[in-house]
């Protein structure tokens, strides 16, 4: 205990630089993807009675339709635009820069936004939520880098996992202030759209005040003294001599390379297997069951007879249930390690959905199997928060050098806004087919993710970058090794024939 808090003590500048950074970071992520589901009614009103106004008459549902899935793609569109940005933004200004110039473009889109309602103006709207869309796409992968390279190797797994929990404080505020009590009503859709604004003015006024990461001043722009200085300035007094060693066997690995493009990651094959683990890691996210537990956790609640007036309070518990249960996973991480996590977590999350399964199958025949259910829902979202949900982000911020992390970020943002894309277009569907056997293929993801991650994935905990480097590089050459000798092997045999 007196150690916790010695470390608390030490490193409070990193922990308030972290805060900063995460209330205008992944937070603003999770509330910005969670508080559109409160405002879709109200926002749809407005479209029509503005069009009433406009032209005297009232829009045919399919426009309205039509529109109102426009302002929800165009979030996913304005993400893979910033996404693509942030890459080049990083490695020219640098991730402080590029999170400050982010914070600028999502207050001006909450001006949108906020003022839509009194300019009567819903393409005021699609504007805001596209550029909403941007700086979503830039501080998810900016912000995750960030934090990563600001913390010293015996934090480096609880500082990695504070995105995914500042993510899922966004969701949660979001439902929160989106109850009808608070901000969730017909009068006050617009200021809680523009909450945005304000979380990013928060990190606009402070984040000056913390330096640039480590890692970025000394292989990117060869500042020893400056390395050092922002090094004790957020670890404290203390020698850090190991910490710089390891950064400088990071730039003897690069050999001084500048940072790539994604065009040069993706012919660069030493990557190859780096590569290849985070998009796993990102579409077993995608694929893990998620989505169709929060498609169908209404339909539960209702069937388990819980009263409409509840229901948003315990949609609210099982967001909180996520928050909790992924700060308990930034405790542990780095006393139990990303692989246990990450196998364990989907093992569990597969047993669960199984359970869940059989309560829904049955749900008509056993009415104390509906309670299961609403169970079984909160067991799935702890799973998912201790294990994937803050293992994965840390394992994908530790296997990259700072060469390659940017453009490697970029690639697999991609994969996450196309997943989403995907996911909302498709899983309506695929549910309205299979019904509650769409758990199955879940299920079936979850295992084979699993076991390719306790086969493949080394173990990050406690390592530097170039000794994982290292490591995937021993396991490549180990896999070609046993190949080689496969082949020896069958010419051998064929020669032996020929005698």
């Amino acid at each position: 205990m007196s150690g916790f808090l010695s470390d608390l003590v030490q490193y409070r500048k990193l922990l308030l630089m972290i805060v900063v950074l995460g209330i205008g970071g992944t937070h603003l992520s999770g509330f910005q993807m969670s508080v559109i589901n409160y405002t879709s009614p109200y926002i749809q009103k407005f479209i029509n009675e503005t069009w009433l106004e406009r032209y005297g008459s009232v829009l045919h549902q399919e426009t309205l339709t039509l529109l109102w899935s426009v302002i929800v793609s165009l979030y996913c569109v304005g993400g893979m635009m910033g996404c693509l940005c942030s890459g080049y933004l990083t490695a020219k200004f640098g991730k402080k820069k590029c999170l400050l110039l982010n914070d600028v473009i999502l207050i001006i889109a909450t001006l949108h936004t906020g003022f839509s309602r009194t300019a009567k103006s819903f393409e005021m709207i699609l504007v805001g939520r596209f550029l909403e869309g941007i700086g979503a796409g830039i501080h998810l992968s900016t912000h995750v880098q960030y934090a990563g390279e600001i913390s010293p190797k015996k934090l480096r797994g609880f500082i990695n996992v504070t995105s995914s929990v500042f993510f899922a404080l966004g969701k949660t505020v979001a439902r929160i202030l989106g109850l009808r009590d608070l901000l969730g009503t017909e009068d006050r859709w617009n200021v809680l759209l523009s909450f945005s604004g304000l979380v990013a003015s928060i990190q606009l006024l402070f984040l000056p005040f913390f330096p640039e990461s480590p890692p970025y001043l000394l292989l990117q722009k060869g500042d020893k003294a400056g390395c050092l200085k922002a090094m004790k300035q957020l670890w404290g007094e203390g020698n850090y001599h190991t910490e710089f060693e390891d950064l400088m066997k990071e730039k003897a690995i690069t050999k001084g390379t500048k940072i790539m493009n994604v065009l040069e990651v993706l012919r660069e094959r030493s990557v190859y297997p780096q590569l290849i683990t985070m998009l796993l890691l990102l579409l077993s996210l995608q694929f893990c069951g998620l989505s169709a537990i929060t498609f169908y956790t209404s339909e539960i609640f209702q069937t388990a007879n819980l009263q409409e007036s509840i229901i948003p309070y315990v949609s609210l518990g099982v967001s909180v249930s996520e928050l909790i249960s992924v700060i308990f996973c930034s405790s542990i991480i780095d006393r139990f390690g990303r692989r246990i996590l990450l196998c364990g977590g989907y093992l569990l999350m597969a047993l669960i959905l199984v359970l869940l399964e059989t309560s829904l199958l049955l749900s008509d025949r056993f009415l104390w199997m509906r309670y299961c259910s609403v169970i079984l829902i909160f067991l799935f979202i702890i799973a998912y928060g201790i294990g994937p949900a803050g293992a994965a982000s840390s394992v994908n911020n530790e296997i990259f050098t700072l060469s390659t992390r940017a453009s490697a970020f970029v690639i697999g943002g991609i994969v996450i806004w196309l997943g989403l894309t995907f996911t909302g277009m498709i899983f309506p569907f695929a549910v309205m087919l299979l019904g509650p056997f769409c758990f199955l293929i879940f299920i079936a993801v979850l295992i084979i993710s699993a076991v390719l991650i306790y086969l493949f994935l080394p173990e990050t905990k406690g390592k530097s970058i170039s000794e994982i480097t290292e490591e995937f590089k021993t396991r490549q050459f180990k896999k070609k090794r046993h190949q080689a000798v496969e082949v020896n092997a069958t010419e051998e045999k064929t020669f032996c024939t020929k005698l």
